[in-house]
This record gives structure tokens, sequence and C-alpha cells, in this order.
């Protein structure tokens, strides 16, 4: 799906057109991020989704990425991580999807910082507010590919090109890190 189609949505809640509360087809919109039934008066607000994302690196100062298996982005490279789970916080979450996708427990995991973003998923725009770690492992050397990690790339973050990184948000704190602009 192209973004130019996301672009063209007037309202981030335009897929949704019936009330989620009463199931009434008077769902209206009431602003920018909220749509209101006129039937039972439930507003509904659109709030980011929380995800995460690390940096992983090894005891050699090496950092830990994944190739992407799935859309968006597929074959692209990305930073271990994904979608934070109801009654979990970000640090859980962190642990949890580094677990999933490289079978490695994290030694430490602090955050860095959070970029504002939007995720194609299911022809649906999903806002999330993604949460970047700095993450820290004694060795890769038991380190696997899972999930929905296609490929783990160990690299020096002097060899990291932002150009081969698919998402937005993970370009834009890859930046951040290897203090260079985005290509």
């Amino acid at each position: 799906m192209s973004t130019d189609k996301y672009n063209k949505q007037k309202h981030p809640l335009d897929l949704f057109h019936y009330c989620p509360k009463c199931g009434s087809d008077q769902f209206y919109i009431k602003n920018e991020k909220a749509k209101c039934c006129h039937k039972c008066g439930f507003v509904y607000y659109f709030n980011p989704s929380a995800a995460v994302a690390c940096f992983i690196h090894d005891t050699k100062g090496q950092l830990l990425l994944v190739r992407r298996g799935k859309e968006p982005a597929k074959g692209t490279l990305d930073l271990p991580g994904g979608f934070v789970d109801m009654n979990e916080t970000a640090e859980e979450a962190a642990r949890r999807e580094v677990k999933e996708e490289t079978g490695l427990e994290l030694e430490s995991c602090k955050i860095l910082f959070s970029i504002p973003n939007r995720y194609p998923y299911s022809d649906f725009l999903v806002h999330t507010i993604d949460l970047f770690f700095t993450c820290e492992v004694k060795s890769f050397n038991q380190a696997k590919a899972a999930d929905d990690a296609a490929e783990l790339i160990i690299a020096n973050e002097k060899d990291i090109r932002i150009e081969d990184f698919g998402l937005l948000s993970i370009k834009q704190a890859i930046a951040r890190i290897i203090n260079a602009p985005i290509q």
C-alpha cells in the first residue's frame, strides 16, 4: 500500500464507521483526534500505540540489527523491537521483543528517547510513539533470527548506512545515534 493512500485520509479514524460501544452508524468526527457517537454519546480518542526499538550492543561495542521478514519494509534493516502489549511496561516489551526476535536475554535496558511515527499495518495507518532503548548483552554468540526477524546482522556503528533501513522513525533514530544526516 502506498503512503499516498494514507495521506489522502481526512481523519485518522476514517476507517471506523460504527461506534465501538453501541454499534451505531451515527459515529461522527468530533475533532482532529476523536469521533463521537450521536446515539450513545461515547467519544473515542485516537491515541498513539506504544512501540519499542532497541540499540543492542555487546561488550565489544558491536550493534545487533535485524532484517525485516515482513511488511512494511520487508527486507530492509531494522532494530529489534515491536509493539507494547497491554499490561506491559515499555521495558518489559523491549526485553520480550528482543527475546522473541533474537533469543537473547538483555543485561541492561535503558530508555534513550522517543519519536512519533506512522506505521502502515493491514491497510491502516497506526500512529505510534516509538520508544528507543540502549541495551547490552555480553555476547551475540547465542543470537538466532526468529519471529519476524529474517536475519541478524552484527555491525559496527561506523559501517551503518541509514539508507539500508526501511522505516522512517528507525532512520531518524539511527541518524541521532551515529550523528549522520538522513538520506
